[in-house]
């Protein structure tokens, strides 16, 4: 904010009467309130300069260097990315090329001609927009990492933009494995593991729930564990992809009791069974032994 314009905002009519105030104050017919205001003032006012020489400052270094920072950006293997320049308002410029850190020229861009002149290596996979000035990279590939670099010259050679680019592969899904499984009528405990490559996760589910956790590969790599009434979710993600593996939590609570209670019943009719059985068994036995000795009686009898 101007000097003027601060001067105005305590009811001064110009920066000459706001200094003529700050005099009289400073002086012997001031008391202390008056003093205090002074100084009120005066602090004000030099904090207000010092904010001014700062974003001075500040915008003097982004005016001389061009753009704010180098971005990082991660792009899947085969997919597009686009790279846009960083400044709001360009120089004037003979020649705009965007640069890899092997210092090719990607694009050459002659603001005379107004042509466009792809790299031989590029020709077929990369877009520039001569509006905007961005570029347009298609079918990345990992050998494509790298600095990315958009640079003007001409009467002032100055840097537009810079990108840190990392191709990554989509992630795979995750694994999710039950490794134990007991319920009850009022409980259901599960034992389970998530796994994704390079990560693992082992947890157990219990009275509804689970503790939530979070692994990390290679500080892009995510795998992450979490539980609801319904379902056991497994996410494995990096920043390009995402992919879930989930179990029904309730279906397997719910089938593990049903096969107890089948086991129970099972184990229940197993004895009747037996009983039965043995009881025909000694049914069978007497027929027989009767009818054994029936037919030796009748023999004997014929005999005399």
């Amino acid at each position: 904010m101007p000097v003027t314009e601060f001067a105005a905002e305590f009811g001064f009519r110009n920066l000459g009467s706001f200094l003529s105030e700050l005099q009289y104050l400073s002086g012997s017919h001031c008391n202390s309130s008056d003093f205090e205001f002074s100084f009120f003032l005066s602090l004000t006012f030099v904090t207000m300069a010092l904010n001014h020489i700062l974003r001075f400052l500040l915008c003097l270094l982004t005016f001389k260097t061009g753009f704010s920072a180098e971005i990082s950006v991660f792009v899947q293997t085969g997919a597009s990315v686009q790279l846009d320049i960083q400044t709001q308002q360009l120089p004037e410029f003979d020649i705009l090329a965007w640069m890899n850190d092997k210092s090719e020229s990607i694009v050459r861009y002659n603001s005379d001609s107004k042509s466009v002149k792809p790299h031989d290596s590029y020709k077929d996979r990369v877009d520039f927009n001569d509006r905007t000035f961005s570029l347009t990279l298609k079918n990345m590939q990992k050998t494509d990492s790298g600095l990315y670099t958009a640079r003007t010259t001409g009467l002032k050679n100055e840097d537009l933009a810079s990108y840190r680019v990392s191709v990554i592969d989509a992630v795979v899904a995750p694994v999710l494995t039950v490794n134990s499984n007991w319920s009850s009528s009022d409980s259901c405990t599960v034992n389970f593991t998530c796994r994704a490559p390079e990560l693992m996760i082992n947890s157990s589910y219990q009275n509804n729930r689970c503790s939530p956790q979070e692994v990390t590969s290679h500080e892009i790599h995510n795998l992450t564990l979490d539980c609801s009434k319904k379902y056991i979710l497994c996410n494995h993600s990096n920043p390009v992809s995402w992919k879930q593996a989930r179990i029904n939590i309730t279906q397997l609570c719910d089938d593990n009791k049903n096969e107890r209670s089948i086991q129970s019943e099972s184990s229940l009719m197993w004895p009747v069974v037996g009983s039965v059985a043995v009881c025909i068994l000694i049914c069978v036995s007497i027929v027989l032994y009767r009818k054994k000795k029936g037919m030796s009686m009748l023999a004997h009898i014929h005999y005399l």
